[in-house]
């Protein structure tokens, strides 16, 4: 039953801090910077995080909430339960009137994801992994059958900083070599819900991502029937280095090409 209930609080509080980011969408909100130039932050951000948290908390009062804004804790831990937050994940695309951008939350145990909703208020769309599978608006979904890699499509996804953007160029040269088309959407959430409604046959990164940026969206592809790895080829977890995400057909050609993206850097 707790898990139950963990799973309904992670959906609901996805809801509420949507409501409160969609309300300041293409709004004048101010735009901060954090550590970047493109590393940016609204009091949409923050607002949305807050209500995510109260709405936790409403059930769970002592919940670990691992999240990216202001002084919540950014490491999921190993033992017990918890929830991890993105109040935007997109907020490049947020702060540009793009309307790609999402909600997303997790109830994890153990550091295992057990549930996960992503809420787009742009086009009103819900991703929400419980009991086994995944709902896209509340119909059952899985992930493509493609299993041809020049008929496929496919995302690079996290973000590579100035100082590694050959690792960029390489992710990109590797998909274009070997895949039907490449997509980049600006939210990697969003980017995870597409492969888990069949919409993307594959996203992928070298790089070490947020547990915001991830857990749910790692949970929402699983569910769908979907695979997703380090760059090893093994069980992905939130501190996994790399994460290759896909229909399970193409996984090998997409490895391949995280791992040629991965030794650009050397």
């Amino acid at each position: 039953m707790d898990e139950i209930e963990r799973a309904d609080v992670a959906v609901a509080a996805a809801r509420e801090g949507a409501s409160v980011a969609a309300d300041y969408f293409r709004t004048d909100v101010p735009v901060e910077m954090k550590d970047g130039k493109t590393d940016v932050v609204t009091r949409a951000d923050r607002e949305a995080q807050e209500r995510v948290i109260e709405t936790i908390r409403e059930t769970f009062p002592d919940a670990t909430v691992v999240g990216e804004e202001d002084d919540a804790p950014t490491v999921v831990p190993d033992d017990g339960p918890a929830f991890v937050v993105d109040p935007i994940d997109g907020t490049n695309n947020f702060v540009r009137d793009i309307p790609i951008w999402c909600t997303s939350v997790a109830a994890v145990v153990d550091g295992e994801p057990i549930a996960a909703a992503t809420v787009v208020p742009p086009t009103g769309d819900e991703y929400i992994a419980r009991d086994g599978e995944t709902r896209f608006n509340g119909e059952p979904v899985t992930v493509s059958d493609r299993t041809d890699p020049q008929a496929s499509t496919v995302c690079p996804t996290l973000w590579w900083g100035l100082d590694r953007r050959d690792e960029y160029a390489a992710a990109a040269t590797g998909v274009v070599e070997r895949f039907a088309d490449l997509r980049r959407y600006g939210s990697a959430q969003v980017s995870f819900g597409y492969v888990a409604s069949g919409a993307l046959d594959g996203i992928f990164s070298n790089l070490q991502g947020n547990p915001w940026d991830t857990v749910a969206g790692a949970h929402l592809v699983r569910q769908a029937g979907g695979r997703v790895t380090d760059l090893e080829g093994e069980h992905w977890r939130h501190d996994s280095t790399g994460v290759v995400v896909s229909n399970g057909g193409i996984h090998d050609e997409l490895l391949a090409v995280a791992r040629e993206a991965d030794a650009a850097r050397e």
